[in-house]
């Protein structure tokens, strides 16, 4: 797309501005922490706008140039690289110009739960968590498990962890919905197939001043730690479930043997929750363009197949079949989908924008 030359200037004049002002050395606190966010956030579309107006300048210089002779041969050649290389300057630019999610750049909350198919599901939603993990490390985060449900053949029931790092929420956020599996449980001895589901939810970690709770609006029930045995069962009160009054939101945490301890998890996960529910409320109409692009991010929608009998994976929203289950579920393989699944978003978003 073509952005016009007064855009082009005006970015140049607020990105001067925004210099001039951080320069004076007149801003202090509260003033300076927003110009410095606001500049940060400027400067790579003010680099990229500043070398499509250079281009556009030189390719209108080199036109002139045409009518003399003796330039004429140089002029065309550069003429023909610089119009080839425009267009996609442009593009670049768009992309720097388009919306940010306030939330891209945040940790995030991941939860994934066991869904219909019983052992096997619980066994996938393992592989699913070990997915993640292994692509967080790939990435330089940090996965740190908030709660954990074992399941008694192996894999989980449901497991929340908090994942922290840079841009998070920015490659993660298109995970959310329902993985579904198809193979040959260990446990079936006439080699079916079966398919099984895990759901997976990506939310946007807020903080406490995003998300304040007022203690009326809590009703916290303490019992007694209840599973299968094992290190993290006791017979203290030390379970704790919150319930949020207003919104029926509910919070139960029982792995750690101290009451304090899930309290402060489970507060944790109920604001990430109340925070996504705002998003959500705020961002109506966002989402639903967003659900036309490349999923709503709706737990209840089936987003992506593993076919362990064909070896592939495929992304339903996108309609991108990867024919390398292994590397997926290793989380190198796992990359090329997320960025996919980016670049068909930024695709159909610069779409809206010259509609």
């Amino acid at each position: 797309m073509t952005i016009p030359a007064e855009r082009l200037r005006q970015i140049a004049n607020r990105f001067a501005e925004l210099e001039a002002r951080m320069a004076s050395g007149q801003l202090e606190g509260e003033e300076f922490v927003q110009a410095s966010r606001d500049y940060a956030e400027l400067e790579p579309v003010a680099k990229i706008a500043a070398e499509v107006s250079a281009m556009r300048d030189e390719i209108a210089g080199l036109g002139d140039m045409l009518s003399d002779p003796e330039m004429r041969a140089m002029a065309e050649e550069e003429l023909a690289s610089l119009k080839k290389q425009l267009p996609e300057a442009e593009r670049k630019l768009a992309l720097a110009m388009l919306p940010k999610d306030s939330a891209d750049q945040r940790p995030a909350m991941l939860e994934i739960r066991a869904g219909t198919g019983g052992d096997e599901a619980a066994l996938f939603a393992g592989d699913l968590y070990r997915m993640y993990e292994k692509y967080a490390a790939e990435q330089g985060w940090k996965v740190e498990p908030v709660s954990i449900a074992a399941a008694d053949v192996g894999g989980y029931k449901e497991v929340v962890a908090n994942v922290t790092g840079t841009g998070v929420f920015a490659k993660l956020k298109f995970e959310s919905g329902v993985h579904r599996v198809q193979r040959v449980p260990v446990t079936e001895s006439g080699g079916r197939i079966h398919t099984s589901a895990a759901t997976v939810a990506v939310l946007p970690e807020p903080t406490e001043v995003d998300v304040s709770l007022d203690e009326n609006d809590l009703r916290i029930d303490i019992y007694r730690s209840s599973g299968a045995g094992g290190q993290h069962v006791n017979t203290t009160d030390s379970a704790v479930r919150i319930t949020h009054v207003p919104t029926g939101i509910v919070v139960a945490m029982q792995d750690e043997r101290s009451q304090h301890k899930n309290r402060d998890k489970a507060m944790k996960v109920l604001r990430a929750r109340l925070y996504e529910k705002r998003r959500e409320e705020a961002h109506g109409a966002e989402a639903e363009a967003r659900k036309a692009m490349v999923g709503s991010g709706d737990r209840s929608e089936r987003i992506r197949t593993y076919n362990f009998p064909q070896g592939r994976v495929t992304d339903h929203r996108i309609g991108l079949t990867l024919h390398k289950l292994p590397e997926v579920l290793e989380g190198t393989g796992l990359g090329e989908l997320i960025d996919a699944l980016i670049a068909e978003d930024e695709a159909k978003r610069l779409a809206a924008m010259d509609a």
